[in-house]
C-alpha cells in the first residue's frame, strides 16, 4: 500500500471506507457507533487543505484505508483513523501511525495523542500494542480535555474511553 495525501476528489470514498469499518462495532453491540455518521465533507476538506489527511491506497491508486490528525496540545493528534474491512488486518492502519509518526518527528513535535475505546480489541489494546500509553486524567491537557468533553457530549462515554500519548522512538 502506498500512503499519500488524500485528494479532493477523494472525500466521498473516505466516507464510504469510515461507514464499511463500523460494521465492526455492529458485531460487538454498538451499533450506535457502527450508525454514527462519518466525517462530513467539509471536516474532510478543511484536514485536507491543512495537510493532515492522508491514505493507503491499494495498487490501483484506489484508497483503502485513511487517517486524519490535528495539532493539538503541541502534539500531532489522530482524529480518525479506518481502514477498510476487506483491508483489515494487513498493518495498513499501523502503517498510516507511523507515516505520521514519521512526519511529527521531521516537524519536532513531540508526540502523537488519541482518544478510543478502552475494552474493544481494534482500539485501546491495538494501539497499545503500536505504542501508545493511557494517559491519566492529570496528564491531559487543554485540547484532550476539550475532546474528551466533546464526546462525552456525542455520547461515546456510554463505552469506557481512555486517552493515549505516544512519544518518539515507542512504535
Amino acid at each position: 500500500m502506498r500512503i499519500r495525501a488524500v485528494h479532493g476528489g477523494e472525500l466521498a470514498r473516505l466516507q464510504d471506507i469510515e461507514r464499511a469499518a463500523g460494521r465492526w462495532f455492529r458485531d460487538i453491540g454498538m451499533a450506535e457507533i457502527a450508525d454514527d455518521d462519518p466525517p462530513t465533507l467539509d471536516e474532510l476538506a478543511r484536514h485536507r487543505r491543512a495537510g493532515l489527511a492522508w491514505v493507503a491506497a491499494d495498487p490501483a491508486d484506489v484508497p483503502v484505508a485513511y487517517l486524519l490528525a490535528d495539532p493539538l496540545d503541541g502534539d500531532l493528534h489522530v482524529e480518525q483513523v479506518s481502514v477498510h474491512p476487506d483491508h483489515a488486518h494487513q498493518g495498513i492502519g499501523r502503517s498510516l501511525l507511523e507515516h505520521l509518526a514519521d512526519r511529527a518527528a521531521a516537524e519536532g513535535v513531540p508526540a502523537l495523542t488519541l482518544t478510543t475505546f478502552r475494552d474493544v480489541p481494534w482500539n485501546a489494546p491495538y494501539y497499545a500494542r503500536c505504542g501508545f500509553v493511557l494517559l491519566e486524567d492529570a496528564e491531559l491537557g487543554p485540547g484532550l480535555r476539550d475532546v474528551r468533553e466533546k464526546e462525552a457530549a456525542h455520547g461515546l462515554d456510554r463505552w469506557p474511553r481512555v486517552c493515549m500519548r505516544r512519544p518518539h522512538g515507542r512504535g
